[in-house]
């Protein structure tokens, strides 16, 4: 099991509220920012410990590393709008309603920084059509920095799905793994997602399904159908012994690239050796190649976590099973693509896709949920 990043594996959590809390100047923050404070805490972001400061953001942005050369490519930053009365040094209230959070920030710095710089080195444009970009821009104008302490959430749906990095550490090792791969995902799977997860597993000791939860657009699975659909998956397909799923909180910056590397570190936090990193990772629209986020991984022959690359796979009428093109000689005729949007299409008008599309038994599971989708 690798080291987590930065040979530390962070933890921001104190089991009683720090004395004087409750009269500090208080800051309501977005859910997503209530995420990246949680993650820093339970060690998701190590070796975060807080959000980033100038001299981390700059290098981050030039570089794709921390100050100290540690590997880190997404910036994770606040923006708050903090009045002339507070000053660096001074200690704030971080809190949100949705998850119950309060959080103690020791402001390290105040600064301003320039967004369009920004924009166009994480998610290489300044098209506001990217939702990166568009997010970036709609930050306020000046970012606090600094360490944070977490001493408050509530329970929140699909807690019961949710492994803290130490507790996977302990789990893969209770388990005996050693060489554990981790896959990402936002929708159900389909079998070209099983066909991957299986072949990466075939040379490592179990697999980490590890789907993302959150905020989703109009036309996304939900949720709980996603969760649901990968149970019925495993339960009926796979080795109890050799696979785990948890979920993992966090937003979607849609940064290509620059996200894979992200999400490999992630990963390695958890206690993760391998990542699968499939076409067009962590994509939108055609800002990126197919398999840059294959290549950037040359960058950082020291991240500590091996990729797994898959490039394109589809299911072969000849072969009579999933394939990629290093396996099957058939011509393109026989091949039928892994979609999405037809997948989709089919389970919005209450239909099973072939069984060369997705198993039976999972589409059930989603076409038990009178409604599936986000609306």
């Amino acid at each position: 099991m690798p080291r987590p990043h930065g040979n530390i594996l962070v933890n921001r959590h104190v089991a009683n509220p720090p004395a004087g809390v409750d009269e500090l100047p208080s800051f309501e923050v977005p859910t997503t920012t209530a995420e990246d404070v949680i993650n820093i805490a339970n060690g998701v972001f190590s070796p975060l410990t807080g959000f980033l400061c100038l001299n981390d953001l700059d290098a981050v942005v030039h570089h794709k590393r921390l100050s100290d050369d540690t590997p880190w490519t997404i910036p994770i930053l606040l923006d708050l709008e903090i009045p002339d009365s507070i000053k660096e040094g001074d200690s704030i209230l971080l809190t949100n309603k949705e998850t119950g959070l309060k959080a103690l920030m020791d402001i390290e710095e105040i600064y301003t920084y320039d967004k369009k710089l920004l924009a166009q080195e994480v998610y290489r444009t300044t098209d506001i059509n990217h939702p990166g970009v568009a997010q970036t821009f709609s930050m306020k104008e000046q970012l606090v920095g600094g360490p944070i302490t977490l001493f408050q959430t509530k329970p929140r749906p699909f807690d019961e799905y949710h492994l803290t990095p130490m507790e996977t550490r302990i789990l893969f090792k209770e388990k005996g793994w050693k060489e554990i791969v981790a896959f990402q995902t936002r929708n159900p799977p389909h079998l070209g997602h099983e066909y991957v997860q299986k072949t990466a597993l075939t040379f490592v000791d179990g697999i980490f399904i590890n789907p993302i939860i959150g905020k989703k657009k109009p036309g996304d699975f939900k949720d709980e159908v996603i969760l649901k659909s990968y149970e019925t998956l495993i339960k009926h397909y796979y080795l109890k012994e050799r696979a785990v799923m948890s979920i993992l909180r966090t937003s979607m910056k849609y940064a290509g690239p620059r996200e894979a590397i992200h999400h490999a570190i992630m990963r390695k936090n958890f206690g993760c050796t391998h990542f699968i990193v499939g076409r067009d990772h962590a994509g939108v629209g055609n800002y990126y190649g197919p398999y840059d986020a294959h290549e950037i991984f040359k960058e950082f022959p020291d991240l500590g976590i091996v990729p797994v690359f898959f490039r394109s796979f589809s299911w072969c009428t000849k072969c009579g099973g999933v394939v990629n093109e290093k396996v099957c000689p058939h011509d393109q005729k026989y091949h039928i693509q892994f979609s999405g949007k037809n997948i989709r299409k089919l389970l919005r008008e209450g239909k099973i896709p072939p069984e060369n599309m997705m198993r039976k038994e999972v589409a059930d599971t989603i076409l038990q949920f009178e409604k599936p989708f986000v609306e």
